[in-house]
Protein backbone atom coordinates (compact mmCIF):
# COMPACT_ATOMS: atom_id res chain seq x y z
CA UNK A 1 0.00 0.00 0.00
CA UNK A 2 1.61 2.97 -1.23
CA UNK A 3 0.58 5.76 0.28
CA UNK A 4 2.05 8.27 -1.39
CA UNK A 5 0.42 7.56 -4.82
CA UNK A 6 -3.09 7.99 -2.74
CA UNK A 7 -4.02 11.46 -2.15
CA UNK A 8 -7.41 11.04 -3.26
CA UNK A 9 -9.93 14.25 -3.06
CA UNK A 10 -12.82 12.03 -1.59
CA UNK A 11 -16.67 13.00 -3.53
CA UNK A 12 -17.84 11.27 -0.35
CA UNK A 13 -16.69 14.52 1.90
CA UNK A 14 -19.19 16.10 -0.40
CA UNK A 15 -21.96 13.65 -0.85
CA UNK A 16 -22.09 12.14 2.26
CA UNK A 17 -19.93 13.92 4.74
CA UNK A 18 -21.48 17.31 4.23
CA UNK A 19 -24.44 15.94 4.99
CA UNK A 20 -23.61 14.88 8.20
CA UNK A 21 -21.83 18.39 9.05
CA UNK A 22 -24.71 20.67 7.58
CA UNK A 23 -26.49 20.95 10.50
CA UNK A 24 -30.23 20.48 10.10
CA UNK A 25 -32.66 20.60 7.66
CA UNK A 26 -33.69 17.31 5.73
CA UNK A 27 -32.09 17.54 2.54
CA UNK A 28 -28.91 18.13 3.63
CA UNK A 29 -28.89 14.95 6.59
CA UNK A 30 -30.40 12.57 4.50
CA UNK A 31 -27.96 10.50 3.27
CA UNK A 32 -26.96 9.91 6.66
CA UNK A 33 -30.45 9.01 7.37
CA UNK A 34 -30.71 6.74 4.88
CA UNK A 35 -27.74 5.23 5.99
CA UNK A 36 -29.06 4.80 9.66
CA UNK A 37 -32.11 3.69 8.22
CA UNK A 38 -30.72 0.75 6.04
CA UNK A 39 -28.58 0.02 8.64
CA UNK A 40 -31.61 -0.80 11.13
CA UNK A 41 -33.47 -2.75 8.42
CA UNK A 42 -30.02 -4.88 7.41
CA UNK A 43 -30.08 -5.64 11.01
CA UNK A 44 -33.05 -6.87 11.40
CA UNK A 45 -33.03 -8.95 7.95
CA UNK A 46 -30.04 -10.35 9.37
CA UNK A 47 -31.40 -11.68 12.35
CA UNK A 48 -33.89 -13.10 10.77
CA UNK A 49 -32.21 -15.12 7.86
CA UNK A 50 -29.60 -16.02 10.32
CA UNK A 51 -32.24 -17.58 12.31
CA UNK A 52 -34.17 -19.70 10.07
CA UNK A 53 -30.86 -20.94 8.69
CA UNK A 54 -31.58 -19.38 5.04
CA UNK A 55 -29.02 -18.97 2.82
CA UNK A 56 -26.87 -15.19 3.44
CA UNK A 57 -25.17 -13.83 0.10
CA UNK A 58 -22.46 -11.12 1.04
CA UNK A 59 -19.81 -8.82 -1.29
CA UNK A 60 -16.72 -8.63 -0.25
CA UNK A 61 -14.74 -5.14 -1.85
CA UNK A 62 -11.49 -5.29 -2.62
CA UNK A 63 -8.63 -3.51 -5.10
CA UNK A 64 -5.08 -5.77 -5.16
CA UNK A 65 -5.50 -8.13 -7.79
CA UNK A 66 -2.50 -9.92 -5.88
CA UNK A 67 -4.34 -10.37 -3.29
CA UNK A 68 -7.36 -11.73 -4.47
CA UNK A 69 -5.79 -15.16 -4.38
CA UNK A 70 -5.38 -15.17 -0.72
CA UNK A 71 -8.51 -13.01 -0.40
CA UNK A 72 -10.84 -15.89 -2.33
CA UNK A 73 -8.74 -18.73 0.01
CA UNK A 74 -10.15 -17.06 2.92
CA UNK A 75 -13.66 -16.97 1.53
CA UNK A 76 -13.12 -20.90 0.62
CA UNK A 77 -12.36 -21.41 4.35
CA UNK A 78 -15.63 -19.27 5.60
CA UNK A 79 -17.83 -20.99 3.42
CA UNK A 80 -16.89 -24.27 4.30
CA UNK A 81 -16.73 -23.77 7.90
CA UNK A 82 -20.16 -21.74 7.28
CA UNK A 83 -22.47 -23.51 4.61
CA UNK A 84 -24.76 -21.04 4.76
CA UNK A 85 -22.76 -18.36 3.65
CA UNK A 86 -22.25 -17.31 0.03
CA UNK A 87 -19.13 -14.54 -0.32
CA UNK A 88 -18.70 -12.91 -3.64
CA UNK A 89 -15.81 -10.99 -4.26
CA UNK A 90 -15.69 -7.70 -5.96
CA UNK A 91 -12.59 -6.39 -7.11
CA UNK A 92 -11.99 -2.69 -7.81
CA UNK A 93 -8.60 -0.94 -9.11
CA UNK A 94 -7.29 1.61 -7.14
CA UNK A 95 -5.66 3.17 -9.48
CA UNK A 96 -7.26 6.76 -10.51
CA UNK A 97 -9.39 6.85 -6.95
CA UNK A 98 -11.65 4.03 -8.89
CA UNK A 99 -11.97 2.17 -6.03
CA UNK A 100 -13.18 5.11 -3.73
CA UNK A 101 -15.17 6.69 -6.39
CA UNK A 102 -17.60 3.16 -6.80
CA UNK A 103 -17.71 2.67 -3.06
CA UNK A 104 -18.58 6.11 -2.40
CA UNK A 105 -21.48 5.64 -5.30
CA UNK A 106 -22.53 3.06 -4.07
CA UNK A 107 -23.07 3.38 -0.63
CA UNK A 108 -25.11 6.73 -1.51
CA UNK A 109 -27.46 3.94 -3.49
CA UNK A 110 -27.55 1.46 -0.91
CA UNK A 111 -25.64 -1.00 -2.27
CA UNK A 112 -21.93 -1.15 -1.14
CA UNK A 113 -20.04 -4.28 -0.24
CA UNK A 114 -20.96 -5.45 2.70
CA UNK A 115 -17.39 -5.88 3.96
CA UNK A 116 -14.71 -3.96 2.36
CA UNK A 117 -11.37 -3.23 2.50
CA UNK A 118 -10.57 0.79 4.14
CA UNK A 119 -7.65 2.63 4.76
CA UNK A 120 -6.67 5.16 7.79
CA UNK A 121 -6.56 8.54 5.00
CA UNK A 122 -10.54 7.21 4.38
CA UNK A 123 -11.88 6.44 7.65
CA UNK A 124 -12.81 9.88 9.05
CA UNK A 125 -15.03 10.58 6.26
CA UNK A 126 -16.70 7.35 5.81
CA UNK A 127 -16.84 7.15 9.38
CA UNK A 128 -18.36 10.77 9.61
CA UNK A 129 -20.85 9.75 6.19
CA UNK A 130 -22.53 6.99 8.53
CA UNK A 131 -21.08 4.39 5.76
CA UNK A 132 -19.50 2.00 8.65
CA UNK A 133 -20.78 0.03 11.24
CA UNK A 134 -19.64 0.18 14.39
CA UNK A 135 -17.37 -3.08 15.35
CA UNK A 136 -17.13 -2.76 18.99
CA UNK A 137 -19.20 -4.80 20.49
CA UNK A 138 -18.44 -7.89 17.97
CA UNK A 139 -14.06 -6.78 18.55
CA UNK A 140 -14.65 -7.08 22.67
CA UNK A 141 -16.20 -10.37 22.37
CA UNK A 142 -13.60 -11.64 19.88
CA UNK A 143 -9.57 -11.91 20.83
CA UNK A 144 -8.89 -9.56 18.10
CA UNK A 145 -7.70 -6.35 21.42
CA UNK A 146 -4.98 -8.99 22.44
CA UNK A 147 -4.10 -10.38 19.06
CA UNK A 148 -2.94 -6.54 17.36
CA UNK A 149 -0.78 -4.24 17.87
CA UNK A 150 -2.10 -1.25 19.85
CA UNK A 151 -1.47 1.16 17.04
CA UNK A 152 -2.85 -0.93 14.23
CA UNK A 153 -6.12 -1.28 16.31
CA UNK A 154 -5.97 2.32 17.25
CA UNK A 155 -5.99 3.31 13.55
CA UNK A 156 -9.54 2.47 13.14
CA UNK A 157 -11.09 3.86 16.61
CA UNK A 158 -12.74 6.94 16.73
CA UNK A 159 -14.42 8.43 19.84
CA UNK A 160 -13.82 5.14 21.55
CA UNK A 161 -15.80 3.44 18.62
CA UNK A 162 -14.02 0.81 16.17
CA UNK A 163 -14.71 0.83 13.04
CA UNK A 164 -12.18 -1.65 11.69
CA UNK A 165 -10.69 -5.10 11.76
CA UNK A 166 -7.24 -4.62 11.22
CA UNK A 167 -6.32 -6.11 7.88
CA UNK A 168 -2.79 -6.14 7.51
CA UNK A 169 -0.07 -3.44 8.08
CA UNK A 170 3.38 -1.76 6.67
CA UNK A 171 6.25 -0.27 7.98
CA UNK A 172 9.81 0.89 6.46
CA UNK A 173 13.20 -0.69 5.63
CA UNK A 174 16.91 0.04 4.20
CA UNK A 175 17.03 -1.74 0.73
CA UNK A 176 20.02 -2.42 -0.83
CA UNK A 177 22.10 -3.43 -3.89
CA UNK A 178 24.36 -6.18 -2.76
CA UNK A 179 26.51 -5.91 -6.32
CA UNK A 180 26.82 -2.01 -5.85
CA UNK A 181 28.43 -2.85 -2.70
CA UNK A 182 31.08 -5.68 -3.78
CA UNK A 183 31.89 -3.93 -7.01
CA UNK A 184 32.39 -0.35 -4.89
CA UNK A 185 34.58 -2.63 -1.90
CA UNK A 186 31.74 -1.47 0.82
CA UNK A 187 30.95 -3.39 3.77
CA UNK A 188 26.76 -3.90 3.79
CA UNK A 189 24.70 -1.95 5.70
CA UNK A 190 23.43 -3.64 9.19
CA UNK A 191 20.07 -4.15 11.38
CA UNK A 192 22.01 -1.76 13.85
CA UNK A 193 22.81 1.17 12.09
CA UNK A 194 22.69 4.76 12.96
CA UNK A 195 21.46 8.12 10.70
CA UNK A 196 25.07 9.05 11.37
CA UNK A 197 26.19 5.62 9.85
CA UNK A 198 23.98 6.00 7.10
CA UNK A 199 26.32 9.08 5.74
CA UNK A 200 29.38 7.82 6.80
CA UNK A 201 28.42 4.94 4.11
CA UNK A 202 27.02 7.20 1.59
CA UNK A 203 30.38 9.29 1.92
CA UNK A 204 32.11 6.06 1.32
CA UNK A 205 30.28 4.64 -1.76
CA UNK A 206 30.46 8.36 -3.38
CA UNK A 207 33.48 8.45 -5.33
CA UNK A 208 33.12 4.73 -5.79
CA UNK A 209 30.10 3.29 -7.55
CA UNK A 210 29.65 3.88 -11.42
CA UNK A 211 29.14 7.03 -13.48
CA UNK A 212 25.42 8.23 -12.38
CA UNK A 213 25.57 5.78 -9.98
CA UNK A 214 24.27 7.45 -6.31
CA UNK A 215 24.89 6.32 -2.87
CA UNK A 216 20.94 6.39 -1.43
CA UNK A 217 17.63 8.51 -2.43
CA UNK A 218 15.72 11.45 -0.88
CA UNK A 219 12.26 11.70 -2.30
CA UNK A 220 9.85 14.08 -1.35
CA UNK A 221 7.99 11.44 0.92
CA UNK A 222 6.62 11.70 3.91
CA UNK A 223 5.72 8.26 5.40
CA UNK A 224 8.58 6.47 4.10
CA UNK A 225 11.53 9.39 4.67
CA UNK A 226 10.73 12.36 6.86
CA UNK A 227 8.15 11.26 9.53
CA UNK A 228 10.46 8.70 10.50
CA UNK A 229 12.64 10.87 11.30
CA UNK A 230 10.61 13.78 12.74
CA UNK A 231 8.87 11.87 15.27
CA UNK A 232 11.75 10.29 16.25
CA UNK A 233 13.29 13.78 16.74
CA UNK A 234 10.59 15.24 18.97
CA UNK A 235 8.52 16.56 16.22
CA UNK A 236 5.16 16.03 15.18
CA UNK A 237 2.54 16.57 12.01
CA UNK A 238 -0.78 16.93 14.26
CA UNK A 239 -1.47 17.66 17.63
CA UNK A 240 -3.34 15.19 19.99
CA UNK A 241 -6.44 16.55 19.15
CA UNK A 242 -6.08 17.79 15.70
CA UNK A 243 -6.48 20.89 16.13
CA UNK A 244 -2.69 22.45 14.96
CA UNK A 245 0.29 20.97 13.12
CA UNK A 246 3.47 21.41 14.15
CA UNK A 247 5.69 22.31 11.25
CA UNK A 248 6.99 25.39 12.64
CA UNK A 249 8.98 23.23 15.47
CA UNK A 250 12.80 23.10 15.21
CA UNK A 251 12.27 19.25 15.74
CA UNK A 252 10.02 18.77 13.37
CA UNK A 253 12.55 20.94 10.93
CA UNK A 254 15.45 19.03 11.74
CA UNK A 255 13.74 15.76 10.63
CA UNK A 256 13.35 17.13 7.05
CA UNK A 257 16.42 19.04 7.02
CA UNK A 258 18.58 15.60 7.35
CA UNK A 259 17.17 13.95 4.08
CA UNK A 260 17.81 17.81 2.27
CA UNK A 261 21.41 17.39 3.35
CA UNK A 262 22.08 14.78 1.42
CA UNK A 263 20.47 16.04 -1.90
CA UNK A 264 23.07 18.68 -0.92
CA UNK A 265 25.78 16.68 -0.22
CA UNK A 266 25.29 15.14 -3.58
CA UNK A 267 24.66 11.75 -2.22
CA UNK A 268 21.25 11.52 -3.60
CA UNK A 269 19.96 12.35 -7.04
CA UNK A 270 17.67 16.11 -6.92
CA UNK A 271 14.47 16.05 -5.90
CA UNK A 272 13.55 16.94 -9.70
CA UNK A 273 14.96 14.16 -10.90
CA UNK A 274 13.47 11.76 -8.69
CA UNK A 275 9.59 13.38 -9.15
CA UNK A 276 10.38 12.38 -12.36
CA UNK A 277 11.54 8.68 -11.61
CA UNK A 278 11.03 7.82 -8.17
CA UNK A 279 13.11 5.95 -5.88
CA UNK A 280 11.83 2.87 -6.78
CA UNK A 281 12.29 3.01 -10.18
CA UNK A 282 16.31 3.74 -9.52
CA UNK A 283 16.98 1.22 -6.98
CA UNK A 284 15.27 -1.29 -9.18
CA UNK A 285 17.03 0.22 -12.66
CA UNK A 286 20.87 0.09 -10.24
CA UNK A 287 20.88 3.80 -9.98
CA UNK A 288 21.35 3.92 -6.35
CA UNK A 289 22.68 1.40 -4.00
CA UNK A 290 20.39 2.06 -1.01
CA UNK A 291 16.76 3.16 -0.27
CA UNK A 292 14.11 2.98 2.11
CA UNK A 293 10.84 1.07 0.83
CA UNK A 294 7.48 0.20 2.51
CA UNK A 295 7.03 -3.56 2.86
CA UNK A 296 4.55 -3.67 -0.08
CA UNK A 297 7.54 -3.15 -2.93
CA UNK A 298 8.83 -6.35 -1.52
CA UNK A 299 6.55 -8.63 -4.28
CA UNK A 300 7.72 -5.95 -6.82
CA UNK A 301 11.35 -6.02 -5.88
CA UNK A 302 10.93 -9.88 -5.72
CA UNK A 303 9.87 -9.97 -9.14
CA UNK A 304 12.43 -7.89 -11.08
CA UNK A 305 14.66 -10.58 -12.51
CA UNK A 306 17.82 -7.62 -12.72
CA UNK A 307 17.85 -6.96 -8.91
CA UNK A 308 15.92 -9.90 -7.01
CA UNK A 309 19.03 -11.82 -5.96
CA UNK A 310 21.25 -8.94 -5.80
CA UNK A 311 19.39 -7.20 -2.78
CA UNK A 312 18.52 -7.40 0.47
CA UNK A 313 17.42 -5.29 3.54
CA UNK A 314 18.31 -3.99 6.87
CA UNK A 315 16.04 -2.54 9.51
CA UNK A 316 15.61 1.64 9.24
CA UNK A 317 18.97 3.48 11.14
CA UNK A 318 18.17 5.26 14.43
CA UNK A 319 17.88 8.74 14.32
CA UNK A 320 19.49 10.39 17.66
CA UNK A 321 19.35 7.11 19.20
CA UNK A 322 15.30 6.42 18.56
CA UNK A 323 14.25 3.41 16.90
CA UNK A 324 12.06 5.44 14.03
CA UNK A 325 9.51 3.81 12.06
CA UNK A 326 5.97 4.53 10.77
CA UNK A 327 2.89 2.15 10.23
CA UNK A 328 0.09 2.53 8.64
CA UNK A 329 -2.07 -0.38 6.76
CA UNK A 330 -5.47 -1.81 5.84
CA UNK A 331 -8.51 -2.90 7.77
CA UNK A 332 -11.47 -4.83 6.88
CA UNK A 333 -14.64 -2.30 7.29
CA UNK A 334 -18.58 -3.59 7.18
CA UNK A 335 -21.42 -1.36 5.69
CA UNK A 336 -24.02 0.18 7.93
CA UNK A 337 -26.34 -0.50 5.46
CA UNK A 338 -25.76 -3.69 4.70
CA UNK A 339 -28.95 -6.25 4.02
CA UNK A 340 -27.31 -9.46 6.61
CA UNK A 341 -25.34 -6.86 8.64
CA UNK A 342 -24.72 -9.59 11.70
CA UNK A 343 -23.68 -12.05 9.06
CA UNK A 344 -21.47 -9.35 7.48
CA UNK A 345 -19.98 -8.32 11.24
CA UNK A 346 -18.88 -12.24 11.80
CA UNK A 347 -16.94 -12.64 8.66
CA UNK A 348 -15.24 -9.63 8.98
CA UNK A 349 -14.14 -10.39 12.88
CA UNK A 350 -13.26 -13.95 11.45
CA UNK A 351 -11.00 -12.19 8.90
CA UNK A 352 -9.38 -11.40 11.87
CA UNK A 353 -8.64 -14.43 13.66
CA UNK A 354 -5.36 -16.56 13.58
CA UNK A 355 -6.85 -19.29 10.51
CA UNK A 356 -7.72 -16.01 8.10
CA UNK A 357 -4.36 -14.27 8.74
CA UNK A 358 -2.50 -17.32 8.77
CA UNK A 359 -3.82 -17.32 5.08
CA UNK A 360 -2.99 -14.28 4.10
CA UNK A 361 0.48 -14.42 5.31
CA UNK A 362 1.41 -17.54 3.89
CA UNK A 363 1.21 -15.87 0.18
CA UNK A 364 4.09 -13.27 1.48
CA UNK A 365 2.31 -10.65 0.15
CA UNK A 366 1.41 -8.29 2.82
CA UNK A 367 2.63 -8.67 6.74
CA UNK A 368 -0.55 -9.74 8.34
CA UNK A 369 -1.82 -7.37 11.14
CA UNK A 370 -2.23 -10.00 13.76
CA UNK A 371 0.70 -10.63 16.02
CA UNK A 372 1.25 -14.39 15.64
CA UNK A 373 0.68 -14.39 12.07
CA UNK A 374 3.40 -11.45 11.06
CA UNK A 375 6.08 -14.53 11.07
CA UNK A 376 4.39 -15.83 8.19
CA UNK A 377 5.47 -12.90 5.83
CA UNK A 378 9.28 -13.79 6.58
CA UNK A 379 8.75 -17.44 6.42
CA UNK A 380 7.23 -16.77 2.92
CA UNK A 381 10.13 -14.55 1.87
CA UNK A 382 13.24 -16.29 3.33
CA UNK A 383 16.18 -14.67 0.33
CA UNK A 384 15.43 -11.31 2.47
CA UNK A 385 16.00 -10.57 5.99
CA UNK A 386 12.12 -9.13 5.85
CA UNK A 387 12.05 -9.50 9.57
CA UNK A 388 13.91 -5.50 9.89
CA UNK A 389 9.82 -4.96 8.85
CA UNK A 390 8.43 -6.51 11.77
CA UNK A 391 11.31 -5.59 14.47
CA UNK A 392 10.12 -3.09 16.42
CA UNK A 393 6.72 -2.82 14.85
CA UNK A 394 5.02 -2.87 18.25
CA UNK A 395 6.62 0.71 18.89
CA UNK A 396 6.33 2.31 15.28
CA UNK A 397 4.38 5.43 15.17
CA UNK A 398 0.83 5.79 13.63
CA UNK A 399 0.29 7.12 10.16
CA UNK A 400 -0.89 10.89 11.54
CA UNK A 401 -4.75 11.22 9.84
CA UNK A 402 -7.62 13.67 10.20
CA UNK A 403 -10.72 14.42 8.09
CA UNK A 404 -8.55 16.63 5.45
CA UNK A 405 -5.52 14.11 5.56
CA UNK A 406 -5.73 14.38 1.13
CA UNK A 407 -5.29 17.46 1.13
CA UNK A 408 -2.90 18.38 4.65
CA UNK A 409 -0.64 15.99 2.76
CA UNK A 410 -0.75 17.14 -0.89
CA UNK A 411 -0.49 20.63 0.96
CA UNK A 412 2.64 19.28 2.52
CA UNK A 413 4.27 17.92 -0.77
CA UNK A 414 3.45 21.00 -2.27
CA UNK A 415 5.46 23.12 0.34
CA UNK A 416 8.13 20.89 1.37
CA UNK A 417 9.23 20.51 -2.20
CA UNK A 418 10.22 24.11 -2.72
CA UNK A 419 12.86 23.58 0.33
CA UNK A 420 13.90 20.25 -1.26
CA UNK A 421 14.40 21.71 -4.95
CA UNK A 422 16.01 24.69 -2.90
CA UNK A 423 13.49 27.54 -4.05
CA UNK A 424 13.46 28.69 -0.66
CA UNK A 425 14.24 27.77 2.77
CA UNK A 426 12.91 24.79 4.99
CA UNK A 427 12.01 27.55 7.84
CA UNK A 428 10.19 29.95 5.18
CA UNK A 429 8.06 26.89 3.45
CA UNK A 430 7.17 25.40 7.16
CA UNK A 431 6.37 28.89 7.88
CA UNK A 432 3.35 29.30 4.89
CA UNK A 433 2.81 25.24 5.50
CA UNK A 434 1.41 26.07 8.70
CA UNK A 435 -0.69 28.47 7.66
CA UNK A 436 -2.27 27.00 5.19
CA UNK A 437 -2.11 23.27 6.69
CA UNK A 438 -3.59 24.87 10.17
CA UNK A 439 -6.65 26.41 7.99
CA UNK A 440 -7.79 23.20 6.33
CA UNK A 441 -7.98 21.48 10.02
CA UNK A 442 -10.51 24.45 10.63
CA UNK A 443 -12.65 22.83 7.83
Amino acid sequence: MKNKKKFLSLGLVGVMTAAALAGCGSSSSSSQTAASDAAAAGSTQSAESQGSGEKVSLSFGIWDENQRGAMQQMVDAYEKENPNVSIEIQLTPYKGSEYWTKLEAAATGGTAPDVFWINVLHLDSYEQGGILADLTDKIASSDIKDSFPEALLNNYVRDGKNYAVPKDFDTNALWYNKDLFDQAGVAYPTDDMSYDDLVALCKELKDKLPDGVYPFACPVDFQTWYYQTIYANGGYILNEDKTATGYDLPETQEGIQCWIDLINDGYSPSANTLSETGADAMFEGQQIAMNFAGSYMLPEYAANEQIKDKIDCVEIPTFNGVEDNVINGLGYAVYAGSKNLDAAEDFAIWLGSQEAQDIQGKTGVVISARTDCQKDFAEANTQYNVAAYTNHADIAYPLPVCLNAAELYDTEATWITKAYTGEMSLKDACASLKQEADALLTQ
